[in-house]
């Protein structure tokens, strides 16, 4: 008998993703004798292991999580081929994976989102929220949001907007403990620090008349955590000072619950940008999400500069614009 390898590929996807073979099984409509009889069988083909098997749980190996990555673009790209058969090249329809930052995903893009499904009714969104930078291939996303550029050569990212990362504080914590006029006055200050997977993001950079500066957090002055909304949240009671992009800061910069320190010192960076896989064959849905956020990035941008350039001081008139 052929070996169904299609067959094979979605129960290994369906056992990694539900951490057990019976019950992947049972959702393909198999017996636990059949689904294990296939694993076996799809591991010795591929000469290799893929789960590591104890009696309380199935742990991918590391073949597994490559095997994984690519048993997922395969099925994929199959799953929309037949989708763009069955309902037209311009349908949107279907799941769409994203990810973003949690503060950024949890209110800006949110909005964004419910604009977007409610224009196309069939449409289901898969919204990842983390402040580390997601494995594409191994998260299982179609489409990420991220200030800045990823290092993966693998990956197209797509320019959608300027950003700015800015030192902000609540007018009580102002009040209480003073207004940093430079860099160095830093150093008396409470601050709030977002930790990633990568570790504590408490270095600061600043730059003004093209003479660089910059700040460590000790953080044993700091509150931690991986939440970048509740950092913000924190900053907004008075815990100390947050450093966010201006795209999460901006409403509660506008309605004074934060205000904004050293302005003049401010480093523009790469900006915000859509990225995605350049070797996977890319869904309606996904374009036209992708061309959807394009279009608002655009519009907020728009805002944004213009209440950059309503700003008194003028050097930091002059960075955003190169934003």
């Amino acid at each position: 008998m052929a070996t169904d390898r299609l067959g094979d590929m979605r129960l290994f996807v369906e056992t990694a993703a539900l951490g057990s073979l019976s019950a992947a099984g049972r959702k393909l409509g198999l017996s636990a004798a059949a689904a294990s009889a296939r694993l076996i069988k799809l591991e010795a083909a591929l000469r290799t292991r893929l789960f590591h098997r104890s009696t309380r749980q199935l742990r991918l190996t590391e073949e597994g999580r490559l095997y994984l990555a690519h048993c997922g673009i395969a099925l994929r790209a199959i799953d929309d081929a037949e989708a763009a058969l069955q309902a037209g090249q311009h349908a949107v329809r279907g799941k769409l994976r994203i990810s973003a930052s949690a503060d950024f995903g949890r209110n800006l893009l949110n909005h964004w989102l419910e604009e977007f499904s409610a224009a196309h009714p069939e449409l289901k969104l898969a919204l990842t929220l983390s402040d580390s930078l997601s494995n594409l291939q191994q998260d299982d996303v179609d489409l990420a949001i991220r200030f800045g550029k990823p290092q993966d050569g693998t990956l197209v990212a797509r320019h959608l907007a300027p950003n700015w990362r800015v030192l902000c504080a609540s007018p009580d914590y102002i009040a209480r403990h003073g207004e940093p006029r430079h860099p160095e006055d830093l150093a008396r200050h409470d601050f709030i620090v977002l930790v990633t997977a990568a570790g504590p993001l408490n270095e600061f950079h600043f730059s003004r008349h093209g003479k660089p500066a910059s700040f460590t957090v000790p953080l044993e002055r700091a509150w931690e955590t991986n939440d970048g909304a509740l950092a913000r949240q924190w900053a907004i009671a008075g815990h100390g000072i947050a450093r966010k992009t201006l795209w999460d800061a901006a409403d509660d910069l506008r309605a004074g619950r934060l205000k904004m320190l050293l302005p003049d010192y401010v480093v523009a960076e790469d900006g915000v940008h859509a990225v995605f896989h350049g070797n996977r064959y890319m869904a309606p849905r996904v374009r036209r999400l992708l061309d959807f956020l394009v279009e608002r990035f655009s519009h907020a941008s728009e805002i944004l500069l213009r209440e950059a350039a309503a700003r008194p001081d003028p050097a930091t008139r002059r960075k955003r614009g190169r934003g």
